[in-house]
């Protein structure tokens, strides 16, 4: 959401009451500790992202989509949720590939977890964490066709 214009309709406030709604509503849910709560608070925040993106926007011929002019287009609000779409048809393949590698980029860029809580929720050192981080990178980046497909900084 950081990257997002002020207007954007899914504000983050309205994301983690979604997902704390979600969380709250799981009954089935057995928590074991609190590295596994953040596991399924950043999948329950992939799937509403990803819905949200899919949903708005993406209907045939705009769907009811405010007209904007080239200028604002350019800026590209819908470009972002494209590529939301995209990462997380990227990141679906690579989980068939490398699962740890799928995780570790849906708690680092989802989740908002550092590199040490990442590691923590996924049992391995920090060190396997960056490794797995850079090399998922790079695989959604070939995979999604751009240079820097997830940010450092995630």
């Amino acid at each position: 959401m950081f990257g997002e214009r002020a207007s954007h309709t899914l504000q983050t406030t309205a994301l983690v009451n979604e997902a704390y709604l979600r969380l709250v509503n799981s009954r089935r849910v057995n928590w074991q500790n609190r590295a596994h709560f953040f596991a399924i608070s950043a999948q329950i925040m992939r799937r509403i992202l990803v819905d949200h993106a899919r949903a708005r926007g993406y209907q045939k011929r705009g769907g009811g989509v405010p007209k904007v002019t080239l200028d604002e287009a350019l800026v590209g609000p819908e470009e972002r949720g494209r590529d939301l779409v995209a990462l997380d048809d990227a990141l679906t393949a690579l989980a068939e590939v490398d699962l740890r590698k799928s995780k570790v980029v849906e708690l680092r860029f989802f989740g908002g977890l550092s590199v040490e809580e990442a590691a923590e929720v996924l049992k391995v050192s920090p060190e396997t964490v960056m490794r797995d981080w850079r090399l998922a990178k790079a695989w959604l980046a070939r995979e999604m066709g751009k240079p820097e497909a997830v940010r450092d900084d995630a």
